[in-house]
């Protein structure tokens, strides 16, 4: 009897387990977490709530945080956490909305946190070539720059990583009176600073791994331009603000 209603019962989970084809994935649990991993746990989720806690807020400007994922996708991803009540959807039209985490969207935030720190410590070693995306080290840049560290006059900083693929090798930001433009062409502005090392090496430093001064004095990154602008690229530039966070206290042996 005991061996029957087993099987039952596992006929039952079974039958509750499979999804229809357009739908969310499920657990088919009632467990708290098992209703939060099938939400956040979806592919891309995740990174898409992280740019929006980044300040992200527009449709393309999440796009360029997650570049390699389909706008299609992206467009689902926004759907099923508006409806989850994690995202709130405002004005702009149909055309042109905007997008804001909502107070439950929020409360993810010291849980991206630690999974930051926790990739940094345990899982982001040993990085692939896969993982080398210059698109996403310089659209983090653009948005974590410190613009206080220069003066109001315009900057432009180039950068050029000859390792990087064919359209993808030079970079330029441009700081002018308060604000950060980032542009794959060259718009023609005189360069103040020329920042040239291999993609590897600028997100190791971005990431908290190597530190730029150090790489700089290696000459694994070679900076040329006005010494006094060059003096204050290192605090202009900053850091990946999840790795600043897993770079702090004890790290793993290796």
């Amino acid at each position: 009897m005991a061996f029957a209603l087993t099987k039952a019962v596992e006929r039952h989970m079974l039958s509750n387990a499979a999804p229809g084809p357009h739908t969310m994935k499920t657990y088919g649990q009632f467990c708290p977490l098992a209703q939060a991993t099938q939400l956040l746990c979806e592919r891309w989720t995740l990174i898409v709530v992280r740019e929006l806690m980044a300040g992200s807020s527009r449709f393309g400007e999440l796009h360029h945080g997650a570049p390699l994922m389909s706008p299609t996708l992206l467009s689902t991803r926004l759907k099923q956490l508006v409806k989850a009540g994690v995202v709130e959807q405002r004005g702009g039209g149909p055309s042109s909305p905007t997008y804001h985490l909502t107070d439950a969207g929020m409360a993810l935030r010291p849980i991206i946190e630690h999974l930051g720190i926790w990739g940094h410590r345990w899982a982001g070693a040993s990085l692939q070539d896969d993982d080398m995306d210059a698109g996403l080290l310089m659209w983090d840049m653009r948005r974590s720059i410190d613009v206080q560290a220069f003066p109001d006059q315009r900057v432009v900083v180039q950068f050029e990583y000859p390792d990087a693929p064919e359209g993808a090798r030079d970079w330029w930001l441009v700081s002018d009176n308060g604000e950060i433009d980032l542009c794959l062409t060259d718009n023609g502005f005189d360069v103040d600073i020329l920042v040239r090392c291999s993609l590897r090496t600028m997100i190791a430093v971005w990431t908290c791994r190597r530190r730029f001064d150090e790489a700089v004095v290696s000459r694994d990154i070679s900076v040329k331009g006005a010494p006094r602008l060059s003096a204050s690229l290192q605090a202009w530039l900053g850091a990946s603000a999840l790795s600043r966070l897993g770079a702090q206290g004890p790290q793993p042996v290796a």
